[in-house]
């Protein structure tokens, strides 16, 4: 359930294709998911209904359609927006049941539904956050209005997702507010089942060829979410790890203004750069 954005403003104007761009954003993916599932209803929807945790490359796969859904609605044709709504809409189809024992403000049997707007809206704010910490932290600062305006854009296609527009923040100010409220609503409660699937994006989320770099993966993954949530999942986090995430944000920060478009950019936004030459510049 990817950030509903589409490609239907300006592009010189578009905050969306300045921040999706960028490859470095995949560093703060894992928050994202841990911020879902820390959700009791996102965390039975994909323990019932995904090889997330079961099936050796089902993590991949998944983190692979769910970023091309992303970069499709953000920087494809209308046609391809319109494409990669209705397949993540035939995904949604399959994809619900009922909650088995009870966890946070849920009782036991509570449904879910991957076509709940409120659960829908959590994944989206989950993201939208997301992508605005890691930008900011890895690539550049970003003006009050940059954000402003990033949080209207990335909700343009609520309505192909069967998300009302006016569920969604849309102001930076708004996103803190829904993030804040949801975290001390009682709805947000990780479960024994959350954590089993945080253990695979933590500690076993890559398959061995890819596991030297798990090290580095996890310091945003778990030094970026919010205190009370990481303390939920029962990650330790140490001065000493807050230290080697900074360095490494800097060093990114720093690294990534000589990294040419080729390497920086996803294709995609290269693809829409070259339909739209005055956008991503």
């Amino acid at each position: 359930m990817p950030v509903t954005t589409t490609n239907c403003s300006p592009a010189s104007d578009r905050a969306v294709w300045k921040l999706h761009r960028e490859v470095v954003l995949l560093a703060g993916w894992g928050r994202a998911i841990l911020l879902q599932i820390a959700h009791p209803l996102v965390a039975q929807g994909v323990a019932d209904h995904s090889g997330f945790a079961s099936e050796r490359w089902a993590r991949v796969a998944r983190l692979k359609r769910t970023i091309g859904a992303m970069l499709a609605l953000t920087f494809g044709t209308p046609e391809e927006s319109a494409e990669a709504a209705a397949a993540i809409n035939r995904i949604h189809d399959r994809v619900h049941g009922r909650l088995p024992q009870p966890a946070g403000a849920f009782a036991p049997g509570s449904a879910y539904s991957a076509h709940d707007p409120a659960l829908l809206a959590w994944v989206h704010v989950t993201l939208v956050d997301t992508f605005l910490l890691t930008y900011e932290r890895f690539v550049a600062p970003l003006t009050s209005a940059e954000r402003d305006r990033y949080c209207r854009e990335a909700g343009q296609a609520a309505s192909l997702l069967g998300i009302a527009p006016d569920a969604l923040p849309r102001t930076a100010a708004e996103l803190s507010a829904h993030m804040e409220r949801m975290l001390s609503s009682g709805e947000i409660a990780v479960t024994d089942t959350a954590r089993r699937l945080a253990d695979e994006i933590v500690s076993r989320g890559l398959p061995w060829p890819a596991r030297p770099l798990l090290a580095l993966a996890r310091l945003p993954t778990v030094g970026l979410l919010p205190g009370s949530v990481r303390e939920a999942y029962g990650f330790e986090w140490t001065r000493s790890q807050e230290r080697a995430l900074g360095v490494l944000t800097a060093a990114v920060r720093h690294g990534i203004v000589v990294v040419p478009p080729v390497l920086r950019w996803w294709p995609a936004a290269r693809r829409a750069r070259r339909r739209s030459p005055t956008a991503l510049s």
